[in-house]
């Protein structure tokens, strides 16, 4: 009868005794496995459970990475190097002094790219840090070393759709492959990060664990970081509990540090948002035990976009209780730069920057907003974003509408304020009621009703509201 020799040692978190598991060697096959039953390409894709359930495990430190410059710049116009700078800066200022927003990746391919990195490098911020995404040669690894940066993507793909349809290679060829890049990497002491693309469609078990337990051999043969990037590249990921992988989120992250031994400092999440599911499987990853999770702004990305960094800004202070530093006015500082000096319309319901994201336009709503925001606000998005919480004017909008929207856009306050009960309320209110009564169907522009407002002080003999109120 052959003995378990498999080990026992002490879980440190849990204080329970546990047994090691087993090793997962890689399963080499002639065949790809491309998951045929849950991506039957001619259907929409399937959800499927096994209710295997892994416990959450959120590290002690979650921070935030960026893609602005790299991911976000693929489905875009390029930034300009001014432009880069501009938005490093503001990073800089949005992560905080504990540096939750901890790193920025750029390209290094043209001399543009090349000068922004030196320009944000002289800035001489420990956050963000300036890393970089190369391709897997010898010549990008020398690029790196020689601009100054500690640590490099690379492009490790790890489905079978990659590695037998794109590459044209088996999986122990890929594997070998993979290997010597990254260790030429380690050879130049640049600390790689290896970009596990269209994970959500790999083979975890057969492919994904084995490879890396040699990456993480590698780190510990050269004494330098290898961070593993879990890349959901076409954002199949699903963070229900018992799903099953590779569309689990709660499954890959755990295979990855219980199986694979990758540490959660090491560890980070890419996701795409094409089924609507970035931002939930971003928060699942640092949940069971991702300490990181790669953002671009506004979600900016490649097809639906990548997870918006907003978000996790957010996602990180209610998970953590607190924003513990970090500065979200400058998210509404940097959608106004991206509106005025960029070109790029942000749509108007887009969560937090959104022009829209804090209006309402109903009648009863603006009512109880008039009474107390808090009914029909999210939070103190004044205090919190610098964006007051404002009501678009329209056929549904009755007094308490319009009141509301004279009191934010003039910034009147206490006596200076005015209610429904105002005579310039009742004469605004005729005029937008005739409006739509001829037929109008779009809300009121602000400039309308800065026209009209002052047209009707002259009328009742009222001074003219000014911006900054009277």
């Amino acid at each position: 009868m052959e003995m378990d020799n498999r080990s026992v040692r002490l879980n440190e978190k849990s204080n329970l005794l546990k047994l090691e598991e087993y090793m997962y060697p890689l399963v080499d096959t002639d065949k790809p496995n491309v998951f045929r039953n849950l991506f039957p390409y001619d259907e929409v894709p399937k959800i499927a459970f096994n209710d295997r359930i892994v416990p959450h495990e959120m590290p002690e430190n979650i921070w935030i990475t960026d893609t602005t410059f790299r991911d976000g710049q693929q489905s875009r116009t390029p930034y300009s190097t001014e432009q880069i700078v501009h938005i490093y800066d503001a990073f800089h200022r949005l992560g905080g002094p504990k540096g939750i927003i901890r790193q920025c990746e750029f390209f290094l391919y043209s001399k543009k790219d090349r000068d922004a990195v030196y320009k944000c490098l002289e800035r001489g911020y420990e956050f963000p840090e300036v890393t970089s995404w190369i391709r897997a040669s010898k010549k990008d690894f020398e690029l790196v070393k020689e601009i100054g940066l500690k640590e490099t993507g690379i492009l490790v793909s790890c489905s079978d759709y990659h590695i037998f349809y794109k590459m044209k290679m088996t999986r122990k060829q890929a594997m070998e492959h993979y290997l010597s890049v990254v260790r030429e990497c380690l050879e130049t002491g640049i600390s790689p990060r290896c970009h596990l693309e269209d994970i959500t469609r790999s083979d975890i078990y057969g492919f994904v664990i084995p490879f890396c337990l040699e990456l993480m051999k590698l780190k510990d043969e050269y004494g330098i970081p290898v961070k593993i990037r879990a890349c959901d590249t076409m954002g199949y990921g699903v963070n229900f509990s018992g799903a099953v992988i590779p569309r689990s989120v709660p499954g890959i992250i755990y295979g990855l540090r219980q199986h694979a031994g990758v540490p959660s400092e090491l560890l980070e999440w890419h996701g795409h948002n094409d089924f609507y599911k970035a931002v939930n499987n971003s928060t699942t990853a640092w949940l069971y035990g991702a300490s990181a999770v790669n953002s671009s702004l506004f979600g900016i990305g490649e097809r639906t976009g990548n997870t918006p960094l907003e978000a996790m800004v957010f996602e990180d202070a209610q998970l953590r209780g607190t924003l513990d530093g970090m500065d979200p006015t400058v998210i509404t500082e940097l959608a106004e730069y991206y509106e005025k000096e960029i070109g790029y319309h942000i749509p108007e319901r887009t969560p937090f920057v959104g022009k829209n994201f804090n209006v309402t336009r109903a009648g009863i709503h603006a009512d109880g907003l008039l009474k107390n925001e808090e009914i029909y606000n999210i939070f103190d998005t004044d205090k919190i974003l610098n964006r007051p919480v404002l009501v678009a004017v329209s056929n549904t909008s009755g007094l308490a509408g319009i009141a509301h929207w004279m009191n934010t856009y003039y910034q009147l306050k206490g006596e200076q304020a005015v209610d429904k009960k105002s005579p310039l309320v009742a004469e605004v209110k005729k005029w937008v009621d005739k409006e739509y009564e001829t037929g109008r169907v779009t809300a009121i522009t602000d400039d309308e009703l800065v026209k009209v407002i002052n047209e009707n002080c002259d009328k009742l003999g009222l001074a003219h509201y000014v911006k900054k109120g009277l």
